[in-house]
């Protein structure tokens, strides 16, 4: 009994704060009013961006997910989701199956491992010189998304950098402070990517689902990712990078789009690279490989992963328990769509 209401105390908490910091002060791009920005935080659990993105009144409500139900969505996986949210352990677990950037040093209680050499504590003099040795590495939190913390630490033969800027041994070393870090390889995108934007990794984000009736899996919805001059060096479109639509079936991209402007963008705004009617290489042998290889994890069954496409094929950077709803949902709500009809088969809406 005890366990139970601590849980229940907890979860109306974990509601709350997700109210106030992630719903009521989100930013405010399209500096709606006040009235409209509480008006629909109350009444449905909106940030006021959606609003205008999602062109939100009283007869359209009803077709669009919220973050609450973003939030319960979340559980679909458990007990099984925390092998997705610790990015460590996603790693370890995805390497016998697919392509990986490898995990070189991690952060455990105050000292620093890595994997390479498990027999002793690895040391920030090891961290630097293995920056020096490969040139380029990405630093990513252990478990937050979104892109935020990570940076791409290099060393250009004299001087280190965090994100392209040369930086001092001494600004690299605060770089490697606190203890909720993992630092990772650094993955080269194919040439098709890097003609539209080299200075980021342009992510595909591919969700994949299994049929509760048939236990089946498919692919339910992709777009890729593209950075920007402001977003270097991710990609993320919370941090203001464009997302274009991948018809599944061609891989053909659709116009660029962003979540924090109401823009439709044929090209690149940095490049002029062609992104509307672009057409993704080998996106049959990616789309097949992606599903197939969500079966090998039967005990999830929702899964948005962020795949590199490279020249080989693609490398998995991360493996998501849930997807923020933003960057479907610009293409139409989904509240009475496929992804609506599957959180209503998990009890995450009605």
């Amino acid at each position: 009994m005890i366990r139970k209401i601590y849980r229940f105390v907890i979860k109306h908490l974990k509601f709350a704060y997700l109210w106030v910091f992630r719903i009521l002060f989100a930013p405010n791009h399209f500096k709606i009013s006040l009235f409209e920005r509480i008006k629909w935080a109350v009444c449905g659990g909106y940030m006021c961006d959606q609003v205008v993105l999602y062109k939100l009144d009283e007869g359209t409500r009803d077709q669009y997910l919220s973050e609450f139900d973003w939030y319960r969505s979340r559980v679909i996986n458990e007990p099984y989701d925390v092998m997705l949210n610790n990015k460590v352990m996603c790693a370890q677990m995805l390497t016998p199956h697919t392509t990986v950037p490898e995990v070189l040093f991690f952060t455990q209680k105050g000292h620093i491992a890595c994997p390479a050499a498990p027999q002793r504590w690895a040391t920030h003099d090891d961290v630097l010189a293995e920056i020096r040795r490969r040139g380029r590495v990405f630093i990513k939190p252990i478990s937050s998304g979104k892109g935020k913390g990570v940076h791409l630490l290099g060393h250009d033969g004299t001087s280190y950098t965090v994100d392209y800027e040369p930086v001092s041994q001494q600004d690299m070393l605060e770089q490697l402070s606190g203890d909720d870090w993992h630092i990772c390889a650094f993955a080269q995108q194919g040439t098709f990517l890097n003609g539209i934007f080299p200075h980021a990794s342009n992510t595909v984000r591919a969700i994949t689902m299994r049929d509760r009736a048939t236990g089946t899996y498919r692919m339910f919805f992709a777009v890729l990712r593209i950075g920007t001059e402001s977003t270097i060096p991710v990609d993320n479109g919370s941090k203001g990078g464009l997302v274009a639509k991948i018809d599944l079936a061609t891989g053909e991209l659709s116009e660029a789009r962003s979540i924090q402007a109401d823009v439709h963008l044929s090209v690149h705004p940095d490049t002029g690279a062609a992104i509307e009617g672009a057409r993704i290489p080998n996106w049959a042998a990616v789309r097949d490989g992606v599903v197939e290889l969500a079966t090998h994890f039967p005990f999830l069954e929702f899964v948005a992963w962020d795949i590199l496409i490279t020249d080989e094929g693609f490398t998995v950077i991360e493996a998501n328990a849930s997807s923020g709803v933003n960057i479907i949902q610009i293409w139409g709500g989904q509240r009475q769509g496929e992804l609506g009809d599957f959180y209503r088969a998990h009890d995450v809406i009605r």
